[in-house]
């Protein structure tokens, strides 16, 4: 079970950190405490899908991970080229990102197959932890 606060993004609990291709679909995920601030939990989840995919080299991602701190973690791990997809200065409100969207709409199918909102589903008095099975749209 995950425990944090991310006082920027208010959000208490869990982070999840996810690698989708260029289509949406899940490649390697990571959940921590939501204390663990967004470029520190990312050389974690690219860690895990390296040997899995040893061909990948392009990142996009978005702001909250550009800094020398994630690139000097990065050239540890492999031969990434990271590109940061960032909001245009002038935007007022939503503003649709290239690339960025394909993350965004992969959270939200994953949001959508969550049995309610929990992290723990409940069976009786006993409280079960483990991982479900999503089925995604495709």
């Amino acid at each position: 079970m995950c425990h944090g606060y991310d006082a920027g993004k208010k959000i208490k609990g869990c982070k999840r950190h996810i690698v989708t291709d260029t289509l949406g679909l899940l490649i390697g995920s990571l959940v921590h405490g939501a204390d663990i601030q967004d470029r520190n939990g990312a050389p974690d989840v690219l860690k895990s899908i390296r040997h899995a995919f040893p061909w990948l080299r392009h990142i996009f991602a978005d702001a909250a991970y550009a800094g020398p701190k994630l690139r000097g973690a990065l050239e540890e791990i492999g031969d990434w080229t990271v590109e940061i997809i960032k909001r245009s200065d002038s935007a007022k409100g939503f503003e649709v990102l290239p690339r960025r969207w394909v993350v965004e709409r992969t959270f939200a199918w994953l949001g959508h197959c969550r049995r309610g909102a929990s992290q723990n589903i409940v069976i009786g008095r006993r409280v079960s932890s483990e991982p479900l099975t999503l089925r995604l749209p495709i």
